[in-house]
């Protein structure tokens, strides 16, 4: 059921806590990837027997944000969406160094596709569920930009999500949403296996597969083939060009995860009108 509210109103509210959102998934970004590898260094630790050296806690919330030149705290007025970023004119306020572009871009996206949910879908658990879903993609996408990790702690629990929101058909109903998980994580497993076994090489990792299951949790079956056609079609140019242009090596690895992502969300809004244009073209 949707909550009564003046639509240009739920607009506006879906913008500023989309900012306020993003504001949190650059957080993400910068500190979850840091976390999982301290984790990993304390279980090789542990197993090998060694004393576990001390460091300062890092978790989503402490310390506080700061400036990674001079250390200078962000203090609350430092770190309003958007707004911050132009007043300080893209500056620390106490060393003056760059801040990267990358803060106010993730605001910025998260805001305005906030409110392109609320605008196209609502304030039902359509696009609730919508909103969840979109936020979690731009967490992953440039997770896997900066480290070629996709988190087991985003894609597991956004599959169970999807599931348990399509056991009233919020997207999909259940049989599709079930099959669409084990054809999404059976497809690029395919993929990878036929591809190591051809070559002895590793072509993506096991994150790829979890992400695609969700993304068919999500959408379901029907919408996987569009999903893989759309990302490959986008990872393919973007290579070539990165190859082309920016001199970026054949043998360095470019992450898939933000292709589907970028995919998987043109599929949530526009996945079923394509389809049908695809359909109808036989």
């Amino acid at each position: 059921m949707s909550v009564l509210m003046d639509p240009t109103t739920s607009i506006m509210l879906a913008i500023l806590l989309g900012l306020m959102v993003g504001s949190f998934l650059n957080v993400v970004i910068h500190r979850l990837p840091k976390i999982m590898e301290r984790g990993w260094m304390k279980e090789c630790a542990e197993l090998r027997g060694e004393p576990i050296q001390p460091t300062e806690r890092l978790t989503l919330a402490m310390p506080r944000s700061h400036c990674p030149h001079c250390g200078h705290v962000i203090r609350a007025r430092e770190n309003i969406p958007l707004i911050s970023y132009i007043v300080l004119q893209g500056r620390c306020s106490a060393c003056k160094s760059h801040i990267s572009i990358r803060y106010p871009f993730v605001e910025a996206v998260s805001g305005l596709l906030a409110g392109f949910i609320v605008w196209k879908l609502g304030t039902s658990w359509e696009g609730v569920g919508a909103l969840l879903f979109v936020w979690s993609m731009i967490a992953l996408t440039f997770i896997d930009f900066d480290t070629q990790l996709l988190p087991d702690s985003i894609t597991l629990p956004l599959l169970w999500a999807g599931l348990l929101l399509n056991l009233g058909g919020t997207y999909t109903d259940l049989r599709s949403a079930v099959i669409g998980a084990v054809a999404g994580y059976l497809a690029l497993w395919s993929v990878f296996w036929a591809f190591k076994l051809a070559t002895g090489k590793e072509g993506m990792g096991y994150g790829d597969f979890k992400l695609l299951a969700a993304i068919g949790a999500w959408l379901g079956w029907q919408m996987l083939p569009l999903t893989i056609l759309l990302s490959s079609m986008v990872g393919a140019v973007v290579g070539i060009a990165l190859i082309v242009f920016a001199r970026h090596g054949r043998n360095i690895p470019i992450p898939f995860g933000p292709y589907l992502a970028c995919a998987a969300v043109i599929a949530l809004f526009w996945g079923k009108s394509l389809n049908q244009q695809y359909l109808d073209l036989f």
